[in-house]
């Protein structure tokens, strides 16, 4: 005897192959009734699937309208989406990512149709293919993002990137320095022209685009504090722009303890000379007043910045690291300059004070003596060069 299905429960009927077609009408994203179909090789799956497409219209999910392949979402995901909404090296990133490894490989895939295993076969290949284990983990961190709205969009009813194992990228960036090294650095840079640079780097923990982006109005030496609220980029085609910082967090008062405070004063005197010494080549535009500006007063590229670090850490003799890990210095220079550690947990960012009494302790200890005896002399010499 045939089985029944109850009034609006859609049809199932035998094909001639011998499969199963199931059909129902649902709604598509356009807000049209259309009629769907699923098939399967007994009744029973038929009735899955027809039941599982109807259960989607009863939660108010809409079929697709159109038959996208991953290609087409990913380059209107990039073109409507990423660029209007993010940073441009956002967009530059997202990009290339999808123009070298995603469309090439799955660009002709139905989107609905994307299973966990054709995204293992792929990363696989990337392997074979020699891609590093950091670019393949970006690779799928895209892929998320992008399935991830294809979801909002109520194109997909799941995320299948999120059933596959990143890969595992090791950690290992190499150590910040410790304090004999930062100091000794800090003693090496003390007459180049961007030595407040690399204090506010290493002391406070700034990134490099966001030490570029400071403007004398952000500073309040009165108070002792500061707020940045921007940063440089470049961008291409475009060249160096000055942009609001990503995150609300990101532009929260900070302490600036003094040992900072005295570098950007005596950075004040320096520029004031600078501009003189420019004179009508000096270049400002208008609401920027940056603190560390080129030698004509224009915005420094953070390309560049990272290039004269480099070299300064080549000519100091301490151990080779990046701006970004010398950075990571942060805690071990604020527990050397005594700061007070509530003062310290702000800089530092930490949501509670034990984390920042955790750095200060393992911080300081007989085997630092060195250090001490390096930062006093640097806080006691007076600007040369």
């Amino acid at each position: 005897m045939a089985k029944r299905r109850p009034n609006g429960g859609g049809s199932i009927s035998r094909r001639a192959d011998g499969r199963y077609m199931g059909r129902a009408y649902v709604t598509d994203t356009d807000g049209n009734r259309v009629r769907k179909t699923v098939y399967g090789a007994t009744w029973d799956e038929a009735n899955e699937k027809l039941g599982g497409l109807q259960n989607q219209e009863r939660n108010g999910v809409p079929v697709p309208s159109r038959a996208w392949t991953l290609g087409e979402w990913l380059t209107y995901w990039l073109e409507h989406i990423v660029l209007p909404e993010r940073e441009h090296n956002t967009y530059a990133k997202y990009e290339s990512k999808v123009r070298l490894y995603l469309l090439p490989h799955l660009g002709k895939k139905p989107l609905v149709k994307l299973t966990p295993a054709q995204l293992r076969t792929f990363m696989a290949a990337l392997k074979r293919e020699k891609v590093g284990a950091a670019t393949r983990f970006e690779v799928l961190r895209v892929l998320r993002n992008a399935l991830n709205r294809a979801m909002q969009e109520e194109l997909l009813t799941r995320n299948v990137a999120l059933l596959v194992d990143m890969p595992k990228v090791s950690k290992d960036k190499g150590a910040a320095w410790n304090a004999r090294e930062a100091i000794a650095f800090l003693r090496s840079v003390r007459a180049h022209r961007l030595y407040a640079a690399c204090v506010l780097v290493l002391v406070l923990g700034l990134r490099r685009s966001e030490v570029l982006g400071l403007r004398w109005q952000d500073i309040d030496f009165e108070a002792n504090r500061f707020i940045p609220v921007k940063q440089v980029q470049r961008e291409k085609g475009v060249g160096l722009v000055l942009k609001d910082l990503k995150t609300e967090s990101s532009q929260a008062v900070l302490p600036l303890p003094e040992f900072c405070a005295r570098a950007l004063r005596e950075r004040r005197t320096l520029q004031e000379l600078e501009q003189k010494i420019a004179g009508a080549r000096w270049v400002q535009e208008e609401g920027h007043d940056l603190i560390f500006s080129s030698e004509h007063g224009g915005m420094i590229d953070p390309t560049g910045f990272s290039r004269t670090f480099d070299r300064l850490v080549k000519r100091a003799g301490v151990r080779r690291i990046t701006v970004r890990l010398a950075r990571h210095t942060c805690g071990t220079l604020l527990a050397f300059l005594k700061v007070h550690p509530k003062v310290a947990q702000a800089i530092l960012r930490h949501s509670q004070i034990s984390m920042t009494m955790d750095v200060y302790t393992h911080v300081v200890g007989d085997s630092e003596r060195e250090a001490v005896t390096l930062l006093a002399e640097l806080l006691e010499d007076p600007l040369i060069g």
